[in-house]
């Protein structure tokens, strides 16, 4: 059977400027004035997202534009649609209309075939005041009027979080010959009926073709952990920065069977405002623009440090003290193969994920080094000090393997080295250790030819 593709228009919203305080919210934030929208906004709009589309007939390409009025805090924010006027020879409104997000921070707009008849849905995604999930869908109707030919077939407002069920089409459709099956879309919910926090409700929507909406078809109760419920109700409390310090952490991915896949995993540093996405041996780290409290977690919304323009929305949700489940919505400036590669429930790797020779290091007692950067302590709550006469250096620590090789990653957290990762791959000898400052790049690991660093065991 060949391969089969699932491709996906998305448009970033603007890039920002913005800076942080300690709770992670947003300080000021800077939209930029012009998205080549295909005619200007009335003064007092402030575009935040703009979707491409080439028209039905192929002879002119068509707009979305998301736009809020930054004249009325509590207007909400609408989507429009820009349509060539053949009568006029120009670009014009065709119509306007608001949708359930509210936060233009956290929107994500982007087209998908979701009834599997080959007639891209326009999708939104965001979070309202109340910090809810939105989702608002709208769908082309043949016969419609030619200044309203999209119709909205789906507005879900959760308090949980809202995705779409993707399935396996045909080859027959992927080559155009035959519709596919419609993607359901599911939200999750606490169970109001259970005094146990994880516990969920899963509800299924599914399209009906007779009254052009999707329409709810199941109801589902799903058993969450059973975990102590007092650090459950603090980790949801929705206090800033709570759940923040409780990712700071390496997660591993966890297969359908179960299984830790130490090839694949996420790292959350929210002091250096930074995610890395560990995976098909490539790194990437994106930076931690905000993020937000839910009902069940956090949704964040970060860009690549490299490419400004790639942006991801992660969606993070409590599944037990040692495990998350994350769904990530990834927007580009191109059309691209999007494939939903880090969604998943991940484990949190931490001082456990420690194998020989650092199994002291998981010990009551803290592992002590002399080196010559000064006496290194690793301490059992994943920080580390580095003291050298009256200088005392500080910072988060992890220990993983790629490809077999041991390594070692280090995060200052006061300051020094500019808050930059230090990277070290390790060699055991005996009665020591040897610390060589590496980097990972899509083809592996790469030594940076510095002077390496011996540790010696404290007695």
């Amino acid at each position: 059977m060949e391969e089969e593709e699932d491709i996906r228009t998305r448009i970033v919203t603007p890039r920002e400027s913005s800076s942080f305080s300690a709770s992670g919210q947003y300080e000021q934030m800077t939209w930029e004035e012009y998205l080549n929208t295909k005619i200007p906004f009335d003064e007092g709009e402030l575009v935040v997202a703009v979707l491409n589309k080439e028209s039905e007939e192929g002879l002119s390409e068509e707009q979305f534009a998301i736009y809020r009025n930054t004249s009325d805090s509590l207007s909400p924010i609408h989507i429009t649609f820009l349509s060539y006027d053949e009568n006029l020879r120009t670009y014009r409104r065709m119509w306007d209309i608001p949708i359930a997000a509210t936060r233009a921070e956290t929107i994500s707009l982007f087209s998908q075939d979701l009834v599997g008849d080959r007639n891209d849905c326009i999708v939104v995604t965001g979070m309202n005041n109340l910090n809810e999930h939105t989702m608002t869908v709208f769908r082309r109707i043949p016969g419609q009027r030619p200044n309203e030919p999209y119709i909205k077939i789906a507005e879900l407002q959760i308090a949980g979080s809202i995705t779409i069920q993707e399935t396996s089409r045909s080859f027959a459709y992927q080559q155009g010959i035959a519709s596919g099956q419609s993607f359901n879309i599911a939200s999750y919910s606490h169970d109001p009926a259970s005094s146990n926090l994880l516990d969920q409700i899963e509800t299924i929507y599914s399209f009906n073709a007779a009254s052009q909406r999707y329409e709810q078809v199941r109801v589902t109760r799903i058993p969450g952990s059973q975990i102590e419920q007092r650090r459950v109700r603090e980790l949801l409390s929705g206090v800033s920065g709570v759940f923040e310090d409780f990712i700071n952490d390496l997660w591993y991915f966890v297969s359908p069977q179960g299984t830790i896949d130490t090839r694949q995993y996420l790292y959350f540093d929210p002091t250096g405002r930074e995610i890395i996405f560990y995976g098909d041996e490539a790194q990437q780290v994106f930076h931690w623009q905000s993020s937000t409290p839910t009902r069940l977690g956090l949704y964040i919304r970060s860009h690549n440090s490299s490419i400004t323009t790639l942006l991801r929305f992660i969606d993070i949700e409590l599944e037990s003290l040692d495990s998350i489940r994350v769904r990530v919505v990834e927007d580009v400036r191109l059309k691209i193969t999007v494939t939903a590669t880090w969604d998943g429930t991940y484990r949190r790797a931490g001082i456990a994920s420690v194998r020989p020779p650092f199994s002291q290091i998981t010990q009551a007692s803290a592992a002590t080094f002399d080196s010559s950067w000064g006496r290194l302590q690793f301490n059992n709550t994943g920080d580390y000090t580095i003291t050298s006469g009256s200088n005392i250096r500080s910072g988060r620590y992890v220990f993983y393997t790629v490809d077999g090789v041991d390594l070692l990653e280090m995060r200052p957290t006061d300051g020094s080295e500019s808050g930059s990762r230090m990277l070290y791959r390790i060699e055991d000898l005996t009665t020591t250790m040897i610390l060589t400052r590496v980097r990972l790049g899509t083809s592996g690991i790469y030594d940076l030819s510095e002077p390496p660093i011996t540790l010696t065991p404290v007695q």
